[in-house]
């Protein structure tokens, strides 16, 4: 029965959350909006089927171990200094703004101390799944607002994690012991250091050193595997060893990893588990919404709503014009981060095992994380309107008029001879045998900077060694061509002729880059047609360019003239090469 039970519930949580996240995805909105309704209809607030809310909420737990893994993946050091200047002060500021703000209502409502202070440090976070997605929708993500924002971002992920491990130390203080919670905070403080000292010291050698070998068996079963045992591993380890959460020991290893040659194929590879129990994550939260919050909390549900969606964005807004930064990306930036999501969640879900956050407060959160997500793509829209409304208005363009001149100190760091050439000086070889190896130096000979995607972990040594930029992961993920920067290319080259799944990589670049040149080496002249009808501009079959070797070497000995030799090389390409 519990079997029945295990399996009913995952196939209904995900049945209901792909229908409805297919549905706010159709109508522009984030999947995420569909998946929190799909937990309130499998809830057991709403009529109809139930699901098991214990087994979602295990499930649930794998989820946050997972996304923490990959926020630490992503987690760019380089990035934050970039805007440091910025975004740190900013951060903090804001996040210290919504926090009050946060409290002062849960406060007014009559809520506990311990319970207010969870619930403002929830709603302080915005989401970093949302956020993205919006600046990726408008073409953002990799502009001066883009950056901005990812900075704002990773300064507030880094705040969650450390109050994420603070948590349990106001536990200890709502449980009576309130003398000692400065005592239990300072050890919490020396467990984390403990953690990233063992995990960023030690792991930082051996789990390079681990995949290193796994990958070295070219089986992708085998590496994905390994990151889940290495992440599963290491968060339980921090758990149990030095009772520290384990999302944060599972972050942790996503730095490590993430530092590693290694980041980009875990992310590709390994990471599709963590948005399957990340939609569970989702929908288990979504079960804990009841519309009784309507009646009962109306007056703190519309003052938080209100917090999230107009006091956040505010407070960045004004925070960015005062440092010095346009109207506009002020703007763009502040109304980006008009909801809260996925931390806000990990930390009251935490809060909530604690004992320190109440039912009701979950019900607040819950549908402030609807509404505010369903608006966000609005929100940003109305970035253009408000600025020419306050350009119009003479007072209000006195913001943007007196700010004070700032500059950000590292705001772009120094550049290699490869990074500042245009697209027309750049090239994308797949393959580094003896056909890459040998396009590669002579692109590099003629001035064109070549990047090598590779999946074979031993050959990078021998890419950098010459030179080149080199990237590790399957060619035919998108995230492999974009790290590679195949929008700022002109050429894609396939240098071998048997990659797997070449039809799917031509589709992908070729969906990535309309522009781009896509040449192609073929084993056998039959499958040039169908390579050229998927997407492919030129195609090299081996046994064209063999048949073409042969008898070319057959006319030199026969004592045929250079002009003829041409003659007929030409006509036997127009022959074999026939478009």
């Amino acid at each position: 029965m519990h079997d029945t039970d295990l399996l009913m519930t995952i196939a209904v949580g995900l049945g209901v959350a792909l229908l409805f996240g297919y549905a706010t995805q159709r109508m522009g909105l984030s999947p995420i909006v569909g998946y929190l309704i799909a937990g309130i209809v499998v809830g057991p607030n709403t009529p109809g089927y139930e699901a098991n809310a214990e087994l979602a909420n295990q499930f649930a737990e794998l989820g946050v171990i997972l996304l923490m893994f990959g926020v630490g993946l992503h987690f760019d050091v380089k990035e934050l200094r970039r805007v440091r200047d910025l975004c740190v002060p900013g951060a903090l500021f804001q996040c210290a703004f919504t926090f009050t703000l946060g409290l002062l209502t849960a406060r007014f409502f009559g809520w506990e101390w311990y319970s207010s202070i969870v619930f403002a440090v929830a709603i302080a976070f915005s989401s970093t799944v949302v956020v993205t997605r919006i600046l990726a929708d408008a073409n953002q993500l990799q502009t001066h607002v883009g950056n901005i924002a990812i900075g704002w971002l990773i300064v507030q992920d880094v705040l969650a994690v450390l109050v994420m491990v603070l948590i349990p130390s106001l536990a200890a203080g709502n449980a009576g012991e309130q003398t000692n919670l400065l005592w239990v905070a300072l050890v919490a403080l020396a467990k984390i250091g403990a953690v990233v000292l063992a995990i960023t010291w030690v792991g930082g050698r051996a789990i390079p050193s681990i995949l290193q070998h796994v990958a070295a068996t070219k089986s992708r079963e085998l590496f994905t595997l390994a990151i889940l045992v290495l992440v599963l591993g290491i968060a339980l380890a921090s758990s149990k060893m030095f009772g520290i959460s384990m999302a944060l020991g599972a972050f942790l290893a996503g730095v490590v990893v993430g530092q590693s040659e290694f980041s980009l194929r875990a992310a590709i590879d390994a990471l599709p588990m963590r948005d399957a129990f990340a939609v569970l994550f989702f929908v288990s939260i979504g079960m804990l919404f009841d519309p009784v919050v309507f009646t009962q909390a109306k007056g703190m549900l519309l003052v938080t709503t209100c917090i999230v969606i107009f006091g956040t964005p505010l407070v960045c807004v004004l925070f960015m014009l005062v440092m010095g930064q346009p109207l506009r990306v002020a703007l763009r930036v502040g109304l980006s981060l008009s909801q809260i999501g996925e931390f806000s969640f990990i930390v009251a879900n935490l809060g909530r095992q604690q004992g320190l956050l109440s039912d009701d407060a979950m019900h607040v959160l819950v549908t402030v994380s609807i509404v505010s997500i369903a608006l966000a793509p609005a929100m940003q829209w109305l970035a253009s309107p408000i600025a020419i409304w306050i350009r119009r208005n003479p007072r209000m363009h006195q913001l943007e008029v007196q700010r004070r001149p700032f500059t950000m100190q590292s705001a772009a760091p120094a550049e290699s001879p490869t990074e500042t050439l245009d697209s027309l000086h750049r090239a994308i070889i797949v393959g580094y045998g003896p056909v890459g190896r040998t396009l590669a130096r002579l692109l590099s000979e003629n001035g064109i900077a070549p990047t090598i995607i590779e999946m074979n972990h031993g050959n990078l040594g021998a890419i950098r060694q010459a030179g080149f930029r080199g990237v590790l992961g399957d060619a035919t993920h998108p995230e492999t061509l974009k790290h590679a920067g195949i929008d700022q290319c002109s050429n894609l080259i396939l240098s071998a002729s048997s990659i797997a799944g070449a039809e799917e990589l031509i589709r992908t670049a070729r969906e990535l880059n309309p522009m781009i040149d896509i040449l192609v080496r073929a084993a056998y002249l039959r499958e040039r047609e169908h390579l050229l009808r998927v997407g492919a501009n030129t195609v090299f079959a081996g046994e064209g360019e063999t048949a073409m070797a042969l008898a070319e070497h057959m006319l030199r000995e026969l004592g045929a003239t250079p002009d003829q030799i041409d003659r007929e090389r030409e006509r036997l390409r127009s022959e074999i090469f026939v478009n």
